[in-house]
């Protein structure tokens, strides 16, 4: 699974640069995430601008990657396709989750 990371202002993102997030790299996906987020404090904003796709797995992992954050980290979503935003209204993740339109606007202050 390849994942990117960069820093923007103060927020560690990290873009999925792949098409797809499903049963076939879910594992993949929650290792690289826990090995990137390891050493970063505070917001974390998972881009997925790139996919176009996202299944149950992937969405479990996406889950998971959260849910083994520590206390002094968040993980907000931003660059969501129609079809992955239409897996997290459907699956109510959208109240779970912070989505943001892009990546910029996620790491923009005021939007915090």
């Amino acid at each position: 699974m390849d994942l990117i990371s960069s820093r923007i202002n103060e927020t560690q993102v990290v873009t999925v640069n792949g098409s797809r997030i499903d049963a076939s790299v879910a594992i993949q996906f929650k290792d690289r995430m826990r090995e990137i987020t390891a050493e970063s404090d505070g917001r974390i904003v998972l881009d997925l601008h790139k996919v176009a796709f996202i299944d149950s797995s992937g969405l479990g992992a996406i889950v998971a990657a959260m849910k083994q954050l520590s206390n002094k980290q968040k993980l907000d979503l931003a660059g969501l396709t129609p079809t992955v935003d239409k897996v997290f209204r459907l699956t109510r993740m959208d109240t779970i989750f912070a989505i943001h339109a892009d990546a910029i606007s996620a790491t923009d202050h005021r939007a915090v």
